[in-house]
């Protein structure tokens, strides 16, 4: 019997750029997490006492100009060496061609697969085969799967791979190659990585995304770890996952339908943050907050966002103050009845409302309102995108968009229209 643990995408030290922009960041805790995170696995290791460590690819962010991280890096495979551990790890796109990966002296028990072609590590003492190849570049298109050897007879066969598979959304599809493909191999195990998000794909053979071990952005929200892979005798593998992560980013959401009071709807926020924040014993947790649903309460939300967005971060500091972190707040509330009320005379007022009327009305308009934004959109920064606040691209999109200006130019203008 034998334990090994799976990891992938640690993404050391990932720059997590813009966090200046965020209201109130905890700037040095969000820098530190993917550390945190991976001083968590080695803790793991040690404490399960597991045999080896597997790592798919993206160990570090990228290409680094300085130490930094090799030397923490270090650190933790001193502490896996002197407990015995030892460690198989791959390149993947992001760490492929970083320099510190190359010039990194290893301790004895870790191995860096070669990005050469397919290499097969034989463990007698465990009956354990491991076979992997990693990137030689960042954009590697070519299906790495095709040439990997077939399995080891009499062994527990490990195949680490980083890749899409036929394709992940939201990731490249690096290194492709199908199901089909990686049963034919006859591995028992496929450690995978690139993909963010935790899969099982397959359980006969496993074939497995352990998804990174710590939340980046928003948009990658849920617990984030590893699994820890124990294999009996008759070779029966049995799958647990482990949290690593220190900061867990969430969107915690918030109907205001049923909402006709101001008061009632920061109660449910509220109640929804004590129970997210009671869900799990994370050190701290990144929350956007999205209130959404037609509301009676939508043009006073509209007309004053900014006042009603602190309101809901006071809230929270009365939730957490040291473990709850407001990311960002959306209000995405929709009016009970869209129309509102219209002053009889003709005027600027008038028009400007005509337009909104006539904006929602047609498919068309809609459409070149959003190509009004492409040019802008180009010039956006990409971690924009990555956080979820990119500039409106669908028709629910722009008609949402609409929602939030029409009361709140109303209630600049100094008009009632309240919605009936």
């Amino acid at each position: 019997m034998f334990t090994f643990l799976h990891a992938a995408d640690i993404h050391l030290d990932s720059p997590l750029r813009g966090l200046e922009n965020y209201e109130g960041a905890p700037a040095q805790e969000i820098r530190g997490a993917t550390r945190r995170a991976f001083e968590n696995l080695v803790r793991l290791a040690c404490e399960r006492r597991v045999d080896f460590v597997v790592i798919a690819g993206d160990l570090f962010d990228g290409e680094r100009d300085d130490y930094a991280s090799a030397l923490f890096l270090s650190r933790q495979l001193y502490r896996l060496r002197d407990a015995g551990i030892r460690l198989f790890m791959l390149a993947g796109n992001h760490d492929a061609a970083s320099k510190m990966t190359r010039s990194l002296t290893l301790p004895d028990n870790a191995r860096m697969l070669s990005h050469l072609e397919p290499e097969t590590i034989d463990l007698p003492d465990l009956g354990v085969a491991i076979h992997g190849q990693g990137f030689a570049k960042s954009a590697e298109m070519r299906n790495l799967v095709a040439a990997y050897p077939q399995s080891i007879p009499g062994r527990f066969n490990v195949g680490i791979l980083h890749t899409s598979l036929a394709g992940r959304e939201g990731h490249e599809p690096y290194a492709p190659c199908t199901v089909t493909e990686l049963v034919a191999k006859g591995y028992d195990y496929w450690a995978l990585g690139h993909v963010h998000t935790r899969e099982v794909v397959s359980a006969r053979p496993w074939i497995v995304f352990p998804g990174n071990t710590q939340g980046r952005h928003v948009r990658e929200p849920g617990a984030k770890g590893c699994y820890v892979v124990s294999v009996d005798d008759p070779g029966t593998a049995r799958l647990e996952f482990v949290p690593l992560d220190g900061l867990r980013w969430e969107v915690c959401r918030v109907s205001a339908a049923d909402c006709e009071r101001p008061t009632e709807l920061l109660g449910a926020v509220t109640a929804a943050l004590d129970a997210l924040v009671a869900q799990a014993d994370t050190p701290l947790w990144a929350v956007r907050v999205e209130v959404t649903g037609k509301s009676p309460l939508h043009a006073e939300l509209m007309a004053d966002p900014h006042l009603w967005t602190n309101e809901i971060r006071a809230r929270a500091q009365g939730v957490s103050a040291d473990r709850l972190w407001i990311e960002k707040v959306k209000l995405l509330t929709e009016p009970v009845r869209p129309d509102v009320l219209r002053p009889d005379e003709d005027g600027p007022l008038a028009e400007l409302l005509s337009v909104f009327a006539e904006l929602r009305a047609s498919d068309e308009k809609l459409r070149e309102l959003g190509g009004e934004f492409d040019e802008l959109r180009a010039r956006l920064p990409v971690e924009m995108d990555e956080r979820g606040e990119a500039l409106p691209t669908t028709a629910d999109e722009l008609q949402r968009l609409l929602n939030e200006v029409e009361p709140f130019l109303l209630a600049r203008l100094n008009v009632r229209g309240t919605p009936s």
